[in-house]
Order: structure tokens, then sequence, then C-alpha cells
């Protein structure tokens, strides 16, 4: 272990030696005073219309959309799970985005790496649970179905996105590639570059869940198999990706390392946390989806051995029903000869 801290620091270290820019010496202000009381907790949530229109906008949206399915087909409703999952993908949102963790995302590194969990762990997933496509393929109209929603997902652009290589790809490259960048230090300082990352890492999320949760059609399909290996596979680069930042010996961004804080733990200590809270949520996340992965492959082998049991019983009731006429014929042929 002791060779690998060595060289995922000296990685770590090198990359953000050469790509950010030094620490200056002034400090980039004073950080806010924890909260000392509930009260004051919940006067920290915020309301940016960037966030909160959009997130109001896909709830009312959605709960519309169900109530017209539902109305329209009976018998066959859009199931409560799929809303639940779909509103709660939007309450993390809500929580990543707007609660008292968007106060503290730019005072302690350890806070924002919840921040970036919920969004990618945790609302992409759910929201993927909650098949929004399908909703919207039975909510719209034929004509609408024809003319754009099936040519966006027929479309090349889409094809070549969720194709699992490359959504995979695209998912460990926006965590490395925002970590050991000036990226992450800008986004601290700069509201507009921390909205952008914060959709970068909701969109790429979404690509890279859409295959594993299958409620949704896709331009892939993965086999069972495939989906349990795709989901493995990003668990040595999280591992990697956390260890590079809790086993770094300097604090990795100006922004942390210079900004005034009497309070909680030192820069490098909450960057440890961070990095510890990435290694081991993070691997239990993707673990989490193996397993419920693995679940939804035995659940489905059960469905077609019940298929195919149900196929051979009709299939051996024919053969008995003709073996009967023939028998029911034969002695029929045996009466009139005699």
């Amino acid at each position: 272990m002791g060779p690998m801290r060595t060289s995922l620091r000296a990685a770590g270290l090198a990359i953000v030696g050469s790509a950010a820019v030094p620490a200056v010496a002034a400090a980039h202000g004073v950080a806010p005073p924890p909260p000392s009381d509930p009260l004051q907790l919940l006067a920290m949530w915020t309301f940016d219309p960037l966030v909160q229109v959009p997130l109001i906008a896909s709830a009312v949206a959605w709960v519309s959309a169900v109530r017209t399915v539902n109305a329209a087909h009976p018998a066959n409703r859009v199931p409560v799970r799929r809303t639940v999952a779909f509103l709660a993908g939007l309450a993390a949102i809500e929580l990543a985005l707007q609660s008292p963790i968007e106060h503290y995302d730019t005072t302690l590194f350890s806070v924002h790496m919840i921040q970036h969990i919920l969004l990618m762990m945790i609302a992409a997933p759910l929201i993927a649970a909650g098949a929004p496509i399908t909703l919207l393929l039975r909510f719209s109209r034929p004509a609408f179905r024809r003319r754009w929603i099936l040519p966006v997902l027929h479309s090349r652009v889409l094809r070549i996105l969720t194709f699992p290589v490359v959504a995979w790809v695209l998912f460990a490259a926006v965590m490395w590639g925002t970590h050991f960048s000036p990226v992450f230090n800008t986004s601290l300082e700069e509201p507009l570059v921390h909205q952008a990352e914060h959709l970068a890492y909701l969109v790429v999320a979404l690509l890279f869940w859409w295959p594993v949760v299958g409620a949704d059609p896709s331009p892939w399909r993965m086999a069972y198999p495939l989906r349990v290996l795709y989901v493995f596979l990003q668990m040595p680069q999280n591992t990697f990706l956390a260890l590079a930042i809790y086993s770094s010996s300097a604090v990795l961004y100006p922004h942390y390392a210079t900004l005034q804080r009497t309070w909680g733990p030192t820069a490098l200590a909450d960057q440890q946390l961070a990095g510890g809270l990435m290694w081991v949520i993070g691997d239990l996340t993707f673990l989490a989806a193996v397993l419920f992965v693995v679940y939804a492959w035995m659940r489905q082998e059960d469905r077609n051995a019940v298929r195919t049991d149900a196929r051979m019983d009709a299939e051996l009731a024919e053969i008995q029903r003709r073996e009967v006429q023939l028998a029911d014929r034969l002695a029929r042929e045996r009466a009139g000869e005699r």
C-alpha cells in the first residue's frame, strides 16, 4: 500500500502543480460561520431561479403527465414506484444545490464532495429509475413522437453518447478532469462555472446510469452480465481518484488553502475527509448497483423460466389433445370396420 500511496500522491501533485494556478498569499475571504441553531440552518436554504424553476417545472410536468396517462390507460397505469423514484431524484438535486450544503460547498471540500455524490450517485440513478423517456412516449401524441422524440432517440449523436464504452469513459473523464484541472478551483470562485460543473456531473451520470437501470428504451441495450461488468469497472477508477485526493500531502485547491476559516478541520484534513467520502460512498454505491443488477437479472431469469414452463405446458397439452383426437378417430375407424 505504501508504494501505491506514494505514486498516487506524486501523480496527483504533478497534475495539479502543472495545471492549477499557484496558491496566492492573500486569502480568498472569510468563511461563513457554522449555524448556531436549527432555525439558522433553515435560513440557509437558497432559491436560485436557475435551479428552482426547472425542478418545480419538472415535478409539475411529471405529476400532470402521470395523471393523464393513468386516466387514458386505467388498466396500464404508471407504476407508483417510478413516480417516487423520479421525485426523489429531484429532491436529491434540491438538497444538493439549494440546501445548506450549497451554502458551505465553497467553504469545505468535504461538503462539496457530498454535493457531487448526491448529484452523480443518488439523483441520477433515481431519475433513471423513474423512466422519464417511457412516460414522455406514453404521454405525447403519435405525431409528436414520430416527428420529435423518436428522431432524437435514434439520432447519431445520442447513439454515440449512449454507447456504453463512451458513457463509461465520459463519467470517469469528467470526474478526473474536474478534480485534477484548474476547472475545480475556478468553479469555487465563479458561480457560472460552478453551475456548469454541476450540470456536467448530472448529465454524464444520467448517461452512465441509463443502461444500468434499464427502465427506459435506449439505443443500446446491454445484457445483464455486461451491466454487472459495466458498473463493477467504475469501482477501481473511483477508488484511485479518491486515493489520489486522500493521500495528497498538500492542499490541492488554492481556494480552500487560502480561505480564512477559524472553525472546523484544517484544509488538508478536510481534503482527506472528502477523499474518504468519495472512496467509501462511491464504492458502496457501485457495489449496491451491482447487487441491484444481479437481483434484476435473477428476476428476469425466473420470469423467463415461468414463460418457458408455460409454453412447454401448452405444447404438452396440445400434444395430449391431439393424442386423444387420434385415439377417438382410430376407435371410430375400428368400430366402422366391424
